[in-house]
């Protein structure tokens, strides 16, 4: 088939699987375009069945601000002529969606095909939005199929939006090779030169995350055990987080690394990954370190019970539990056989219910189902 992706190419969730199943899709055999306005940050080298077409978007003066999506329709438009596409995949309902169907519209016919997949926040936060919200639902109903990345947003998009149309879940999926938890790049002892135990949270430092929850329960972990942690990202929380874990006294242990484009070199150096987050959708950040044999604990909201065991290979915890976070941390570390079965168990959920080469399949078997053949 030949299928193109319109993504963000930035570093968030969405954007990751995008890129991830495109990479995939090529290696199987398949022709996939990238559409979008910088190529996805994980979309290295050279890739085999894989291209990439940048979306220029008009600098006008009339235009206050610059007409992406208009720019996006033509891209598209103009990359079906020249490849003659079956599917066009687009990733996040706004632009992305609407854009497709704007373009198909211009070609004027029935193909390509549109397949749209909800990731989260284009439901729960931008959709939410008065300003957006006629239009997520008018891009989800002209869509040819529809995918979430978990059962609880698939059903948080039908509520919310009032939908008949069928939104098929297709999970999140991980490159269980690649994100093995073997360390290679990453020198423990340069993160803890005295044996300290390494916590880690990743994301991109928005409120919904809670960092802070994240600084608090570091401070309190680190009252009863030697531990640093590791903080990857960045966003307009990190001067608070900052300045909280200077006000408890734990900042001279709290490593700011920024963004980092390889997450799998340091999830193996972790001992635990922590995400008390106020709104996870799937939650790709948990499945990876899980995958790396790193135990997650985090909040008990969103789609985190569909990836994590509560009790078996990470814990979940009411959010804003920030003591019974600790708590749980605690227990890990401090209990070495414990450990090592919950990073067993985060291993083998991982692989059995993620890997790259279950969920593709799957994607696949959603084309042909859109496509009649």
């Amino acid at each position: 088939m030949k299928i193109a992706i319109i993504c963000y190419p930035t570093h968030g969730g969405s954007g990751v699987v995008a890129t991830e199943l495109g990479v995939e899709l090529g290696r199987r055999g398949h022709e996939v375009h990238f559409i979008s306005y910088s190529s996805p940050f994980r979309l290295h080298g050279f890739q085999q069945n894989v291209y990439y077409h940048e979306v220029d978007v008009s600098a006008y003066p009339l235009f206050k601000y610059p007409p992406y999506s208009l720019s996006l329709a033509t891209k598209i438009m103009q990359i079906t002529k020249d490849f003659s596409l079956d599917i066009i995949h687009a990733h996040y309902a706004i632009p992305h969606a609407v854009s497709a169907y704007l373009a198909r519209q211009m070609l004027g016919g029935s193909t390509p095909k549109i397949v749209t997949t909800l990731h989260g926040t284009d439901i729960t936060l931008v959709g939410k939005d008065a300003t957006s919200f006629e239009v997520v639902k008018f891009s989800i109903e002209k869509s040819d199929g529809v995918t979430a990345v978990s059962n609880y947003l698939a059903q948080r998009t039908r509520d919310e939006f009032s939908l008949s149309k069928e939104i098929r879940t297709i999970h999140n999926f991980v490159d269980t090779d690649r994100f093995s938890g073997v360390v290679t790049d990453c020198n423990v002892k340069q993160f803890a030169p005295n044996n300290e135990k390494l916590l880690m949270h990743t994301s991109n430092f928005r409120p919904v995350k809670h960092l802070t929850d994240t600084i608090r329960i570091f401070a309190l972990v680190r009252k009863h055990v030697p531990a640093r942690l590791i903080l990857v990202g960045e966003g307009p929380d990190r001067q608070a987080s900052y300045d909280l874990a200077q006000e408890l006294g734990v900042l001279e242990d709290v490593l700011y690394l920024g963004t980092q484009d390889y997450i799998e070199n340091l999830l193996g150096c972790a001992d635990l990954f922590l995400l008390p987050s106020g709104e996870e959708s799937f939650g790709l950040a948990a499945l990876e370190a899980m995958s790396c044999k790193t135990p997650v604990i985090g909040s008990n909201i969103g789609g985190l019970p569909e990836v994590i065991d509560n009790n078996i290979n990470g814990f979940l915890h009411p959010l804003g539990d920030v003591e019974g976070m600790a708590n749980s941390a605690l227990e890990l570390l401090t209990n070495d056989g414990l450990m090592q079965s919950f990073r067993e168990e985060a291993r083998k959920k991982a692989i059995e219910a993620f890997a790259a080469e279950k969920i593709i399949p799957r994607y696949e078997e959603f084309y042909r189902e859109i496509l009649n053949i």
